[in-house]
């Protein structure tokens, strides 16, 4: 009976601690966030069999390590460069009809592999590929170039379109109030053309959810909503 006890109180806490860190699709889960959930499963199946051991000892554990999750998070959530080592960065595995080599190496992440991701999204050739981006959820995003890409409803609505059009980059230079220069140097602009582009919307970097640029110049922009 005292494992059912203690099955259940587990069980709680677990409940209570996943609610806290919030919710994510296990395919989206970051390596960091894969640790955490294995490490508190350990922990909680250590403290329901341990029946030698206190359980106050398996609970406080728990709560500790979810507490940490959660503060780990929050930091995240409010610092790219937290973001960035915690759940590292997007890596560039093919572009310009070529592999990065030295990105797959560094993700130690093979040739075959790759091509699998590849199959898996309905690029079977990679003559087809123009780009693709290993996300630091461990999935794989691709593009395919311009003449491989498939017609959807929208291209066929005007019987007079003369060509489809290409699907391209985003380059997310503003995220959450946070400038990515990284991203903009990408995007081939300038911090000239950033502060003109904010002096002529009125607006500065902590006021934008996101601003992003593609390789044709077209640029989207959200504000973040105000709470007054």
């Amino acid at each position: 009976m005292e494992i059912v006890y203690r099955s259940i109180v587990m069980f709680l806490f677990l409940f209570i601690i996943v609610k806290i860190l919030g919710k994510k699709q296990i395919k989206n889960l970051t390596l960091y966030d894969y640790v955490i959930s294995i490490t508190l499963g350990s922990i909680a199946a250590d403290a329901i069999l341990s029946l030698e051991d206190p359980l106050a000892d398996g609970v406080i554990a728990l709560v500790v390590f979810g507490l940490l999750g959660y503060l780990i998070s929050l930091l995240s959530y409010n610092s790219h460069t937290v973001e960035e080592i915690m759940d590292g960065e997007p890596l560039v595995l093919f572009e310009n009809d070529n592999f990065n080599y030295k990105n797959l190496e560094d993700a130690k992440f093979s040739i075959a592999k790759l091509l699998e991701f590849c199959r898996l999204k309905g690029c079977f050739d990679i003559n087809e590929l123009d780009c693709a981006i290993l996300e630091p959820s461990g999935d794989v995003s691709i593009l395919l170039k311009e003449n491989s890409q498939p017609i959807t409803s929208n291209d066929l609505k005007d019987d007079v379109q003369k060509y489809i059009k290409k699907q391209t980059l985003n380059f997310e230079i503003i995220v959450d109030g946070i400038l990515n220069e990284k991203e903009l140097k990408k995007a081939k602009k300038s911090k000239t053309w950033l502060n003109k582009f904010l002096k002529d919307n009125k607006k500065k970097i902590e006021e934008i959810a996101l601003l992003s640029v593609d390789e044709n110049n077209k640029t989207t922009l959200f504000i973040k909503e105000s709470n007054n």
